[in-house]
């Protein structure tokens, strides 16, 4: 298993920490599993020594998991 870093951040709080998975959507899937997400949260998630990706939390799937969408892109 990888180990990425990762940061939630909300209006309220910020958490950080490791989360393990087989590949990248496995570790994003642990960490909303695990961890208590909300619509607006943004995640910086990545592996030691690269830049870390970025998505908001676009809203819940009928499954209740986070729906992730990249953040900080433009609209066409």
């Amino acid at each position: 298993m990888s180990k990425y870093r990762f940061a939630l951040s909300s209006w309220e709080q910020r958490q950080e920490g490791i989360v393990e998975g087989d590949d990248f959507a496995d570790a994003v899937f642990n960490l909303g599993a695990n961890v208590r997400v909300n619509k607006g949260d943004r995640l910086e998630i990545g592996v030691f020594g690269f830049p870390p990706a970025r998505y908001e939390c676009a809203g819940s799937l009928p499954d209740g998991k986070p729906m992730w969408l990249p953040a900080g892109r433009l609209a066409a």
